[in-house]
């Protein structure tokens, strides 16, 4: 499976029920080349050291609002 997706201004926080520790992840938003919308949530991304990284520190900071179907995050989605 092949999914595209963007980078969102939205944040959210997993907290682990059994440790209680917590994980700030970011919302992203797209779908599989099929078509099916996905959100995901993203705790870290990082590049290659010989890639251009000043061009995805670039990219990384393109955010968009998110769409009002992740306002609401499901808690069945979460795996």
């Amino acid at each position: 499976m092949k999914i595209t997706i963007e980078n969102t201004t939205r944040t959210v926080v997993l907290v682990d029920p059994d440790t209680r520790s917590e994980v700030r992840c970011r919302v992203w938003e797209g779908e599989t080349s099929r078509g099916v919308k996905v959100q995901c949530l993203i705790p870290r991304i990082a590049a290659l050291a010989d890639q251009d990284l000043g061009q995805f520190a670039a990219e990384l900071e393109e955010q968009r609002p998110p769409s009002a179907e992740v306002q609401a995050f499901p808690l069945r989605m979460i795996l």
